[in-house]
């Protein structure tokens, strides 16, 4: 089969498409034919080298954790999904033909291959977020960087939660945020101000990794507030980097449900074929995502 995998740490150039054996579905797992993987920040960082602590790396290594398909092997110890039926979850190595998945979901009626592939990851973080900085309803929560698969997932299911949220994202992206329930403005010079415009601030979400961490704690009057997803350098000023998942079945069993009563809805801003992973890291490296990115096989 053909899968995606680096054997040294580099730009978006180290990606290869190789051949490789099949991988197969040991105890309590299930194997799919990819239909589509979804392109995630960690992906790139672990290209990279970062993250390591978190997401051991042996080279050589498969790129890709979230993806959606169609089941065609079963471990041992399985119950409730059959040979044939159409998931989407997270697993190892799933920017190929095949991939073995340790969570998955069965896909709601309606959504297809690509649009699957793009939340299990986005919805598990936005989850695991929204718990730890712990807004509750009638409280509101900024989000730095709400345009992206984690942001647009974030929005909706805090305006679901009854959350007000202030998003910030580029210009392009202002009338996109407000179509998911937030009160937009725009980052750049001045935007503390907007924010303050807008109202005051319980918590706050960097999801962008761009460098403002301390305005979001200024803006919040507590490093305990804020939460990132993106910045390192953020314990460093007494944020929370979270980087360890929580309950990955429980996060897909929740997004099919949201999903099936239409209050979650992440678009595909691009979709790439297998050979054009490279490009598809480089473009999620760039940011300015509106939804999510996913290969397509």
């Amino acid at each position: 089969m053909k899968k995606v995998s680096f054997a040294e740490f580099g730009g978006p150039d180290v990606l290869q498409l190789i051949d490789a054996e099949e991988p197969h579905a040991g105890p309590g797992r299930i194997r799919i034919a990819v239909r589509a993987a979804g392109v995630n920040p960690v992906d790139w960082r672990l290209r990279e080298g970062q993250v390591l602590g978190a997401h051991p790396v042996e080279l050589p290594f498969g790129v890709g954790q979230d993806a959606a398909g169609v089941v065609d092997e079963i471990g041992e110890g399985v119950e409730g999904v059959e040979v044939g039926d159409r998931v989407f979850g997270e697993g190892t190595s799933t920017y190929a033909e095949f991939a073995v998945l340790g969570a998955w979901a069965r896909m709601p009626e309606g959504l297809s291959f690509e649009e699957a592939a793009g939340y299990p990851s986005v919805v598990e973080t936005a989850l695991r977020v929204l718990c730890e900085v712990g807004v509750r309803p009638g409280q509101t929560l900024l989000v730095s960087g709400a345009s992206g698969g984690v942001g647009s997932a974030v929005l909706q299911i805090a305006r679901e939660r009854g959350i007000t949220v202030i998003g910030t994202a580029g210009a392009a992206n202002q009338d996109y945020l407000r179509s998911l329930g937030a009160l937009a403005t725009t980052y750049g010079e001045g935007w503390v101000e907007r924010v303050r415009g807008i109202g005051p601030v319980d918590a706050a979400l960097d999801l962008a990794g761009s460098g403002v961490i301390r305005e979001l704690v200024e803006l919040t009057g507590d490093p305990r507030k804020v939460i990132s997803i993106a910045d390192l350098g953020a314990p460093d000023l007494g944020v929370r980097f979270s980087g360890v998942a929580g309950s990955v079945p429980d996060a897909l069993a929740e997004a099919a449900g949201l999903i099936a009563r239409g209050r979650l809805h992440i678009p595909v801003d691009k979709a790439y074929p297998l050979t054009e992973a490279a490009a598809a890291h480089a473009d999620s490296q760039a940011g300015h995502t509106r939804g999510r990115r996913v290969l397509v096989i």
